[in-house]
């Protein structure tokens, strides 16, 4: 993990495995809408091969499960 500002922003490495090379820079954002939380996820890879890639086997579909996960978790659902 990078920076963290509590209830606003946690920026942090996607890596490759447990030790490997950067995937990817990625952001999570959240804010405030009165008795809810937006959450936005957000990654910047290094090529444009790599975006694609990920696009590809999936990323948009395990994100908004890595949400999900994180709405039940903290009792949102």
């Amino acid at each position: 993990y990078g920076r963290v500002e509590p209830q606003k922003r946690i920026e942090y490495t996607l890596l490759f495995g447990e030790n490997g090379p950067k995937h990817a820079d990625a952001v999570a954002d959240f804010a405030d809408e009165g008795d809810r939380t937006r959450v936005t996820l957000s990654m910047v890879f290094a090529t444009v091969e790599e975006y694609e890639t990920v696009k590809g086997f999936g990323a948009v579909k395990l994100g908004q499960q890595t949400l999900g996960k994180l709405a039940r978790f903290i009792g949102a659902e």
